[in-house]
């Protein structure tokens, strides 16, 4: 069985439910195990994540505003494959400031519309799966 390591930088909790659920389904679909790290905050991120490069994960998916005034996008984006890097931002801008760093997957996160992210998310992480 293959493990794949996710790093989610998200503070909303509706979000992290949905993102688990999906990930619980892939893992039955597809016979994999996900190893999975929420940061909820850009300090944790700062602290736990950047200083601490030798820490490896497969995908990281980085939503941009915390609830603590800062932004996620304080990741040191240079330690993980920007490939398999997701942007998750519910603000369409925000989406378009990775691109900028080198980020190309982007699901747009919609709260009116969760499914809709949730189809989008399931199909990009069993992309991300095969590279």
């Amino acid at each position: 069985m293959k493990n794949i390591r996710i790093l989610i930088l998200e503070d909303d909790l509706e979000t992290v439910e949905k993102i688990y659920s999906l990930l619980r389904q892939i893992e039955e679909e597809k016979e994999v195990a996900f190893e999975v790290t929420v940061i909820p905050d850009y300090i944790q991120t700062e602290e736990f994540i950047n200083k601490n490069p030798q820490i490896k994960f497969d995908i990281l998916l980085l939503d941009r505003d915390c609830f603590l005034g800062g932004s996620f996008h304080n990741i040191n984006l240079e330690n993980f494959n920007k490939d398999k890097v997701v942007s998750i931002s519910s603000v369409p801008e925000y989406n378009l400031e990775p691109q900028k760093m080198g980020v190309n997957r982007t699901i747009h996160k919609d709260y009116s519309n969760l499914q809709s992210f949730a189809d989008k998310f399931k199909k990009e992480i069993i992309i991300l799966m095969s590279l």
